[in-house]
C-alpha cells in the first residue's frame, strides 16, 4: 500500500466512521502529508507499512524543532497517531508503531475571559441603525448566551430556533445534536434581525434557512464572525485580545461563578469529557480566592 492509497482510505474513514468536520479532516490530511513528504523525501521510504517506531519518532522529533507550538506538534502527533490507528483497524498492520510514542506537555492555557461590562461595551459600540446591526448584535448576543463555538453559530438554522421553549438544536462537532438554552436578550435580537433587514436579503438556493447571512444572502462564513467580533471590540476601546471564542470562555467562567454545576456546564458546551471543562474552575481560582479572603470569618481584618 503506497501513501497516496492508505491517505485516501484514511480519508473515507474520518469521515464515514468518525464523522469528523471537514476542518477536522482537512487538518488531519495535512499532518499526514507532512509524514508522506518526510518519509519519501528523507527516508525514501514509499509506504507508510515499512515505517517502524524510531523513523516516526524521529519524524515527530523533526516537526518539534521546527519552532512550531506544543498545542500544533501535539495536533500533528494525534493525527499520525490516528492514522496508524486507522491502519490497524483495517488489519494493514498488525502492530501500532505509535503507540509508544510521547508528544509534548501541554501547558493548561488559560482563556481569555470578557467581563460582563466588556461585553455590555461591545453591544453597545453596534450601531443597530446600520442594515446588518441587528444581525451583529444577535451573533454577539447568541455567542454569549449560548456559549456555542464559531461554526456552531454560522451553521445555526432558524428551524433549530425554539422561541417558545427558549432552546436551540446546535450541531456541534462530529455532527453531534444537542439543545441549549437561549436567553431572552438574544431571541429579541434575532427576532428583529429575522424580520427585519434579513427578510430583504436574496433567496439564495441551499442558504434560506440559515440564520446569519451575508450581504448576497448566503451563509455568514467564521472568517465574518471573527472580523465582526474585532470591529466592535475595536470600537468599544477593549484592548485584550479576544475572538469569538472568548464569548464562549466567558460563558462557562460566569455561570460557573453563579454556581451552576460543573455537568451542565459540560452539556450546554458540548464537551465530550467533563475534564475539558475543568479548565473554567482554574478561571475561577481568582474569583474564589477573593471572594473567601473576603467573606470567611478568620480573615476578616480587625478594623
Amino acid at each position: 500500500m503506497d501513501w497516496n492509497t492508505a491517505i485516501k482510505g484514511f480519508q473515507i474513514y474520518l469521515k464515514l466512521e468518525r464523522s469528523l468536520s471537514s476542518n477536522s479532516i482537512e487538518a488531519y490530511l495535512d499532518d499526514i502529508q507532512k509524514l508522506s513528504s518526510y518519509s519519501n523525501d528523507n527516508l525514501k521510504i514509499s509506504s507508510p507499512l515499512h515505517l517502524n517506531r524510531d523513523q516516526l519518532q524521529e519524524f515527530i522529533y523533526t516537526i518539534f524543532n521546527n519552532g512550531l507550538s506544543d498545542r500544533t506538534q501535539a495536533r500533528i502527533l494525534s493525527g499520525v497517531k490516528a492514522f496508524y490507528k486507522y491502519l490497524m483497524i483495517e488489519d494493514v498492520i498488525q502492530t501500532n508503531p505509535t503507540s509508544l510514542i510521547e508528544g509534548p506537555k501541554l501547558s493548561q492555557k488559560i482563556p481569555d475571559v470578557l467581563s460582563i461590562e466588556e461585553i455590555q461595551l461591545m453591544i453597545e459600540a453596534i450601531d443597530l441603525s446600520d442594515n446588518f446591526g441587528h444581525r451583529d448584535r444577535a451573533i454577539i448576543e447568541t455567542l454569549y448566551a449560548c456559549g456555542i463555538r464559531v461554526s456552531e453559530c454560522a451553521e445555526l438554522k432558524c428551524s433549530l430556533i425554539f422561541d417558545e421553549q427558549s432552546l436551540i438544536r446546535v450541531i456541534g462537532k462530529g455532527n453531534k445534536e444537542r439543545l441549549v438554552p437561549i436567553g431572552d436578550q438574544a431571541l429579541q435580537q434575532i427576532n428583529l434581525y429575522r424580520n427585519g433587514y434579513r427578510s430583504q436579503l436574496p433567496k439564495v438556493k441551499n442558504h434560506e434557512d440559515f440564520l446569519f447571512l451575508n450581504k448576497f444572502g448566503k451563509k455568514i462564513s467564521r472568517i465574518s464572525i471573527f472580523n465582526i467580533v474585532k470591529k466592535y471590540k475595536c470600537a468599544a476601546g477593549i484592548e485584550k485580545e479576544i475572538s469569538p471564542h472568548s464569548f464562549r470562555h466567558s460563558f462557562a467562567t460566569h455561570l460557573i461563578e453563579a454556581g451552576v454545576n460543573l455537568k451542565s456546564v459540560q452539556e450546554m458546551l458540548g464537551h465530550e469529557s467533563i475534564t475539558t471543562t475543568e479548565i473554567y474552575t482554574h478561571v475561577n481560582t481568582h474569583f474564589l480566592r477573593d471572594t473567601i479572603l473576603k467573606f470567611h470569618p478568620r480573615n476578616q481584618r480587625t478594623q
